[in-house]
């Protein structure tokens, strides 16, 4: 009876009148995010960085999305000579021209890229599993590429060790450790023996 004579005084219920509310805020939302799409408002060039609150936004999102994936077992030598020099290399081949390296300037590429390359040689916060993760994953929409499509964890963990022993080395020790590394075509040919060697052990058993 007087739920009947609320509505004949015009009174609605106010589940009724919230319901109306958030979809009336939900269109709103809807409307105002397709003129930003298909209107191309923002404007996504490398040379425009984004605003503040976008850019603390996706720095979050990266942080967290790495912490919450990076669960590799870190390996026990990665202090050990030939991995890093094994790291330094592929570094070298692979990763300078953005990231820079003692004694190197800043590259054409290096420049144009935005978000922009961090200068692994200045240290990371990091750590060897996020490093790992990283390197092995790629981070979308950076230029950061997923080496792990064509590299296997042995020379990535390789690339992680070199990237913690990088900040204390000089230009010249640098150089002379990429000079020391096995070539890239012949730490990938070996990795390709190794994945080989495995394929036949595992069609035996």
């Amino acid at each position: 009876m007087n739920r009947s004579f609320e509505l004949r005084a015009g009174k609605r219920p106010w589940p009724i009148v919230a319901a109306a509310c958030i979809v009336a805020v939900l269109i709103a939302c809807l409307g105002a995010a397709s003129v930003v799409i298909y209107g191309g408002v923002y404007d996504i060039a490398a040379d425009t960085p984004h605003s503040q609150p976008v850019y603390w936004l996706l720095q979050k999102v990266r942080q967290y999305s790495i912490a919450a994936r990076a669960h590799d077992d870190v390996p026990n030598d990665l202090g050990e000579a030939k991995r890093i020099a094994s790291g330094a290399g592929q570094y070298a081949e692979m990763c300078s021209g953005c990231h820079l390296a003692p004694g190197i300037k800043r590259t054409e590429v290096s420049r144009g890229l935005y978000p922009r390359a961090p200068e692994l040689r200045r240290g990371s916060a990091l750590t060897p599993a996020e490093e790992f993760w990283v390197v092995k994953h790629g981070i979308k929409m950076t230029g950061m590429p997923a080496w792990g499509v064509t590299h296997d964890d042995e020379l990535l963990w390789d690339v992680v060790a070199f990237l913690r022993k990088m900040p204390e080395l000089t230009a010249e020790q640098y150089k002379a450790l990429v000079e020391s590394a096995p070539t890239h075509d012949e730490m990938m040919q070996k990795m390709d023996m190794g994945h080989g060697h495995r394929s036949e052990q595992a069609s035996h058993r």
